[in-house]
């Protein structure tokens, strides 16, 4: 058993072989050829016909689809660009009739919203924040920073690569002799 695959493209290309078989087969257009069905019967030109207008469709959708991936890419490529004239076109607008709101809404644009002065409890409540903030943070002003110096004692010690080898340890120096004991007597050794 065959199957058949009933694609959009599939089918285009089914119906332009039907239409090639009909014109080599049914050479007098005017012939009936019954269907059967609720379809009944129909003209070999009536077949072409309707067979004709399915490999157009699909030809016209495919050279719309076509133009229109030209225009989405087209316009992805244009859009940043537009994009950054409108941002500053808007700027300069608000810019220019800030104060004017129904210069504003002549452009579409709605007045900018002001913030709502806060009560003497919020501000309490927004300083207390910052400062456990910056406590909890060990965050400092400009002049705080500053003022903490440190105090670091650093040695360098410098290695040569090419270093000769270190000679061998010399002997250890003799033992120095005892101190004098006060009173002028010289201890006597522990042992």
């Amino acid at each position: 058993m065959t199957t058949i695959n009933k694609g959009k493209g599939t089918r285009a290309t089914r119906a332009g072989q039907l239409i090639a078989g009909i014109r080599k087969r049914f050479t007098n257009g005017s012939q009936v050829l019954a269907l059967g069905g609720a379809l009944g019967s129909v003209t070999v030109d009536a077949a072409v016909k309707q067979l004709q207008e399915l490999i157009d469709d699909r030809t016209a959708v495919a050279s719309a689809q076509a133009t229109a991936r030209d225009k989405v890419t087209a316009e992805r490529e244009a859009l940043p660009g537009l994009v950054a004239f409108m941002n500053a076109f808007e700027a300069l607008m608000r810019l220019t009739f800030a104060a004017d709101t129904t210069a504003l809404a002549d452009f579409g644009l709605p007045p900018r919203k002001q913030r709502a002065p806060q009560t003497a409890e919020q501000k309490a409540v927004a300083a207390a924040k910052r400062k456990a903030t910056r406590a909890a943070r060990g965050t400092t002003s400009a002049k705080a920073k500053q003022a903490i110096k440190g105090n670091v004692t650093a040695q360098v010690v410098v290695t040569p690569v090419n270093a000769p080898q270190a000679a061998a340890p010399e002997a250890p120096a003799p033992a120095a002799a005892p101190a004098p004991a006060p009173g002028g007597a010289a201890a006597a050794p522990k042992g």
